[in-house]
């Protein structure tokens, strides 16, 4: 069963990689049917290189047991459930420890909007969630890392679809496994914009300039692209 599901997985999970966002097995992808209330999510610690589209697992979104695959699902299976749960217009997940966004992450700094590469997508500062205490550590620590994420960026998800975790790394979202990952490939760079930029003294984009660039891709206004 969810075949297409794990494939949809499966081929985001292998992009990671290829678009040079995660470093031997660090990140991982999911891609949510809402529908059947299920979700398929990369196996743990499986490199990617040796992964097949059946070995992606199947979990219930709501009470996150394996329906189905015999390997471990990722251990940020949790984390995933809590984003979607959290999130209801989102159908994929993709979280990283990719350089540059984990560099704002370890600082516990959101990544400014700087210029219209930002604007483009993230409509504001992606921010950064406050690093877990050693409670929320001890007791269920995948879960209250998606809690935490999902609190910090929940009145913005749908125009800020990408969040960060102190001392931890980034996390991106939307409507599908591939879409969460084209956020992940643009927040890492416009993370590394940031970073370098702020050396010269830049300072965020004027409101007006932020509007400009966001509403033009996104909202009923957009004329950005093709119809």
């Amino acid at each position: 069963m969810y075949e297409a599901l794990k494939q949809a997985a499966y081929e985001a999970n292998l992009k990671l990689p290829a678009a040079k966002l995660c470093l031997a097995t660090w990140g991982n992808a999911s891609q949510a049917d809402r529908q059947a209330g299920v979700m398929a999510i990369k196996p743990s610690g499986v490199d990617y290189a040796a992964m097949k589209p059946e070995d992606m697992v199947i979990v219930s979104l709501s009470t996150g047991e394996v329906l189905e695959g015999g390997l471990r699902p990722s251990s940020d299976t949790d984390t995933h459930l809590e984003l979607y749960r959290a999130f209801p217009n989102i159908g994929g997940v993709v979280h990283t420890h990719s350089r540059w966004a984990t560099i704002f992450a370890q600082a516990g700094r959101d990544i400014p909007a700087l210029g219209t590469t930002h604007a483009d997508t993230f409509y504001g500062p992606v921010p950064c969630a406050p690093a877990l205490t050693e409670e929320q550590i001890n007791s269920a620590y995948e879960t209250n890392t998606g809690l935490v994420l999902a609190a910090c960026c929940k009145e913005h998800y749908e125009s800020i679809p990408a969040g960060l975790v102190k001392c931890h790394g980034p996390f991106t979202w939307g409507a599908s496994a591939d879409k969460a990952l084209e956020n992940a490939i643009i927040l890492e760079e416009v993370a590394m914009m940031a970073w370098h930029s702020i050396q010269l003294g830049a300072v965020p984009v004027d409101d007006f300039l932020l509007d400009k660039h966001y509403f033009r891709k996104h909202g009923p206004g957009a004329y950005y692209g093709q119809k």
